[in-house]
């Protein structure tokens, strides 16, 4: 059974999850050091044992041999639901696939939290797990999301993200992405929770300035509708075509635009002249 656990505050564990703990032969725990003060908390003596993205795969015989014999198995993560940016997809998938049952129980998430206290679109929205840690590889994933909302793709953004980082992840939103309006969700059901919202490169400064402490969680705002007509195709092609060959102007402008690429590279011909 996936468990949910609380994101920061105790309160929020259902009587459901801590029956379930206390029912099972075995809990799966993403660190038990982090998992033991719940435990201890709610009387919960169940045995626990890690698993983690190091050592899910070797877990997973033991598991699917356990639940054979009909032994109940709980799996939580550290802190909010199972698998969203937590391991435990490869086990369920091999517990799926071996013909057994999976359950779960509804609770606590981060990033759903985050949505809708940001006062941004809720839906629809697209969770993106953690972005890139390094820049250039950030940038590109930015990048591509950038030219699937040239393509058509309206959805509120969310990610999760370490305090030290994000100034920097801010810049790039604002670079990358325009300067657009953003929640930052920073130790949600905690005792210090606050959801600060505005732009995207001026909490970039603040944070640089003043860096957050605690658990992170990123609303970015939905892309404003735009089109770009044949007059802004040309003078994207003529600046790509200026300074690229011709293939490589065409991938720029496509990627750009997010239009069909065969309808970017008729067009490049004709500005080139054939």
């Amino acid at each position: 059974m996936l468990i949910p656990t609380p994101i920061g505050n105790l309160g929020d564990m259902t009587s459901r999850a801590v029956a379930a703990l206390k029912a099972a032969d075995l809990i799966l725990c993403e660190d038990t050091r982090v998992t033991a003060r719940l435990l201890t908390y709610f009387d919960i003596r169940a045995r626990s044992i890690p698993l983690h993205d190091h050592n899910e795969d070797g877990r997973i015989v033991q598991v699917l041999d356990m639940l054979r014999q009909g032994q109940r198995i709980a799996l939580v993560s550290d802190a909010g639901t199972p698998l969203v940016s937590d391991p435990g997809f490869r086990l369920v998938r091999a517990v799926l696939a071996a013909g057994l049952p999976v359950n779960a129980l509804p609770g606590p998430n981060a990033a759903l939290l985050a949505l809708i206290l940001s006062g941004l679109p809720p839906h629809p929205f697209l969770f993106l797990g953690f972005p890139p840690p390094r820049q250039a590889a950030r940038r590109t994933t930015l990048a591509g999301l950038r030219a699937a909302e040239r393509a058509g793709l309206r959805a509120t953004l969310i990610w999760y993200e370490a305090p030290h980082r994000i100034a920097e992840t801010l810049a790039d939103v604002a670079e990358v992405l325009g300067d657009r309006q953003v929640a930052v969700g920073r130790e949600l059901t905690k005792r210090f929770e606050e959801t600060i919202r505005g732009a995207a490169a001026a909490l970039a400064a603040r944070f640089a300035a003043e860096p957050p402490r605690g658990e992170i969680t990123l609303v970015v705002a939905p892309a404003e509708d735009e089109e770009t007509d044949s007059a802004d195709l040309d003078t994207l092609l003529r600046a790509a075509l200026a300074a690229h060959s011709l293939k490589e102007a065409v991938a720029r402008v496509t990627a750009a635009t997010g239009l069909p690429r065969k309808q970017v590279y008729a067009r490049a011909l004709a500005l080139a002249g054939g």
